[in-house]
């Protein structure tokens, strides 16, 4: 006799099967601090204009607050250009993957009252098309494209995880770069929080799947089987989240 799949379910058995659904909330955004050392740094430049064009009230805005200003986020995806085949097999069309096509990813962030989150990404697209040089209202100015490796950053990721923090998907993007900004509308009326979306090109990405031990975060509850690596990276990650959720960050580890 055949198995019968169909069968009621209990709560139980729910909740086995469906287990512990991911939620959307829970993840972080990094864009990598930009150095204006010219020593075997490729973004100097970049670097460097966004701190006189941009006028950045906060040194660290880029390290400590662009990826907590971002209050959506998109996961990358990714999927195959195809060739179609006929005449292999009499009646039977085929397809074949040729190449891998990986799809712009869009970043909204929070636009803080000195406008650091506009000001960073405008100066960044006016590198991308200025080569430095900053605006001009003369009638003969022209653009002159900068040279992909000088706008691109190549540590840009965001990674998701859950609120005991035991796995995490990191995404790394390789070669990414602001692609487009969205207009940013303003109106009369009732107030509301202004946002800036910022849609990123690159040209792959590393998807990383990272297991934490089962342990709590706090360092005065840690034992002495994590390595001071793991350590530091798990502070950071509790202190970033106590801070979106509006906690005060903990002392730094000894």
């Amino acid at each position: 006799m055949a198995n019968n799949l169909v069968k009621a379910l209990t709560m139980r058995d729910a909740r086995e099967i469906i287990g512990n659904p991911a939620l959307t909330n829970n993840y972080l955004v990094e864009i990598p601090q930009l150095s204006t050392n010219m020593v075997d740094n490729n973004n100097s430049k970049l670097a460097n204009h966004i701190l006189t064009y941009g006028r950045l009230t906060d040194d660290q805005f880029t390290s400590r607050k662009l990826g907590l200003l971002c209050s959506d986020a998109s996961l990358p995806t990714s999927s195959y250009a195809t060739a179609e085949v006929k005449g292999n097999f009499v009646g039977v069309t085929q397809e074949f993957a040729h190449t891998r096509l990986y799809a712009d990813t869009d970043f909204t962030f929070y636009v803080d009252k000195n406008y650091d989150s506009i000001k960073f990404f405008e100066a960044w697209m006016d590198y991308i098309s200025g080569a430095g040089r900053p605006q001009s209202t003369d009638k003969g100015y022209f653009r002159r494209m900068a040279y992909p490796d000088y706008y691109k950053v190549s540590e840009m990721k965001i990674t998701k995880f859950e609120r005991d923090i035991k796995t995490r998907l990191e995404y790394t993007f390789i070669n990414a770069f602001p692609k487009s900004m969205t207009a940013i509308p303003v109106a009369y009326g009732a107030a509301d929080l202004l946002k800036v979306t910022v849609s990123f090109n690159y040209d792959r990405y590393i998807m990383n799947t990272i297991n934490i031990p089962e342990v709590s975060f706090f360092p005065d509850q840690m034992d002495g089987s994590q390595s001071n690596d793991s350590k530091s990276e798990a502070f950071e990650i509790e202190n970033a989240i106590r801070q979106l959720n509006g906690f005060p960050p903990l002392k730094p580890l000894k």
